[in-house]
């Protein structure tokens, strides 16, 4: 029985995952992502998925995160319709982002044809997919629980294990069945870490014969989670104390809940002096109300403070949730210190760029960076404290200090992904595969995997097949 798996995205990058497993029941389909960075870049390789018609027999989505998500409208607007295989809290997220997706470029539509009119001319341009094609894809989606045995192929069967990455983020482990045998192979999507807030530490799964590694930090290590609050403690009274803002870019599901859930201890442990916290990211207001209805993936502190306390982690006196744009621009003019967290997280996209504008010149403020940042992204070059950033075709001094925790990131280090890989049965396990990160992230993680006794790891190429044995 021949299994091939390939990549037409995610491998030898960090974004866009889209991997590919064919078997002689089909095709299968794991994740369907966009690609972010450069603009231009980012915009030719999504566009370039336009072209492609040629349809797996069903689709496996991992998490929501856009770089998972975000071309599945793009898929059902070039006829796809088989089914789309999840677990509740990421149809329900996934949707939210997709959605979200169509309006900006709606949005970035309409401004660019206006832009050409004025000069005369006439733009040509038109969205990827529109929130028709979003909601399209919505429908075709089976939701799946944790732990539940499901055929997604003739020949494969899935269960979903907790990846402890974001809400709803799964491990998809699949057993291909010939004549009685089956060859496991799971698939990671994005590797979370122990004891973070909200939700399960990652699940340990049976030892697959082939596993699909995430490679985003291969090169990092992360500070401990245990640092988290004094760290934040620390920038929150040092930038208040001076008179400043504390702006944090910030993914808009998982990262965002995480910052607002700390914020509320340090609050009632009188860590920080009340101050007042605003989220300025419709999505991310959205994305908190999803997290509320889904106890089902929460960790036990939280489940218990949603349910025998009646207390709400994401919800406090000094919270304020924005979504209107003239109470977003109102927030440029506020004078007394205030915690502004807003979308997008790598700064691209979002009213996170107009808050920077307004920010970054002031040596009283401070940019908190919270998550990765690809490269040649605002925020990695914000990150990385360049002299001078370009934001909307502007130059402007950095004069802001920047600060990162990385203790915040949900994605495992290097140390964590050997601990978790080492547990497995190493006889059984033949090969790990490396995918979703950059080079050096990638070759490190491997020879650090060598090291701990696995006895085969690939780097997967974009386009490269690999024949997986029984």
């Amino acid at each position: 029985m021949s299994i091939r798996l390939y990549s037409k995205g995610g491998a030898e990058e960090v974004t866009g995952s889209r991997h590919f497993l064919s078997t002689p029941g089909g095709t299968l389909q794991i994740d369907c992502g966009a690609f972010q960075g450069r603009r231009k870049e980012a915009e030719a390789k999504n566009r370039a998925f336009e072209g492609n018609n040629s349809h797996p027999d069903a689709v496996i989505l991992t998490h929501a995160h856009f770089d998972h998500s975000g071309l599945l409208p793009l898929m059902a607007k070039n006829g796809y319709r088989g089914n789309i295989y999840a677990t509740p809290a990421t149809r329900d997220l996934a949707g939210l982002i997709m959605l979200d997706s169509a309006k900006i470029q709606a949005r970035d539509i309409e401004f660019l044809t206006k832009q050409a009119e004025k000069r005369g001319e006439n733009f040509q341009g038109e969205a990827l997919f529109d929130e028709q094609d979003a909601l399209t894809a919505m429908n075709q989606f089976v939701t799946v629980s944790y732990g539940r045995e499901i055929f997604v192929q003739r020949d494969i069967s899935c269960r979903f294990y907790d990846s402890g990455h974001i809400l709803g983020s799964s491990i998809a482990y699949l057993s291909v069945k010939n004549n009685g045998t089956a060859t496991d192979i799971a698939f990671t999507g994005d590797l979370g870490r122990k004891n973070k807030p909200i939700i399960r530490d990652p699940e340990r799964i049976p030892t697959p014969d082939y596993l699909v590694l995430e490679s985003t930090y291969g090169d990092r290590l992360h500070e401990d989670t245990g640092t988290v609050m004094n760290h934040l403690a620390e920038v929150i009274n040092r930038t208040a104390g001076r008179g400043g803002r504390v702006i944090i870019p910030a993914f808009a599901i998982e990262r965002t809940q995480e910052l607002i859930y700390y914020i509320h201890l340090l609050l009632d442990q009188k860590k920080i002096s009340p101050i007042p916290v605003y989220l300025d990211s419709p999505m991310a207001v959205n994305a908190t109300s999803i997290f509320q209805i889904h106890p089902e993936c929460y960790d036990r502190e939280t489940y218990e403070a949603f349910t025998r306390h009646h207390a709400n982690p994401f919800g406090f006196n000094d919270m304020n949730y924005i979504t209107h744009v003239e109470k977003s621009k109102a927030l440029n003019d506020k004078k007394e210190p205030i915690i502004l967290i807003s979308a997008d997280g790598m700064c691209e996209a979002g009213r996170i760029r107009h808050h920077l504008v307004h920010g970054i010149t002031d040596p009283r403020n401070t940019v908190l960076i919270v998550g990765y940042m690809a490269a040649h992204t605002l925020g990695r070059r914000i990150r990385d404290r360049e002299k001078e950033v370009k934001i909307f075709g502007q130059t402007f001094p950095l004069k802001a200090e920047v600060e990162e925790i990385n203790a915040l990131s949900a994605h495992a280090d290097y140390r964590e992904l050997g601990e978790y890989v080492s547990a497995m049965d190493l006889k059984k396990l033949k090969e790990v595969f490396l995918v979703h990160g950059e080079e050096k992230a990638r070759e490190h993680l491997k020879s650090h995997l060598l090291g701990l006794g696995v006895s085969r790891v690939t780097a997967l190429r974009y386009g490269e097949e690999y024949e997986l044995t029984n």
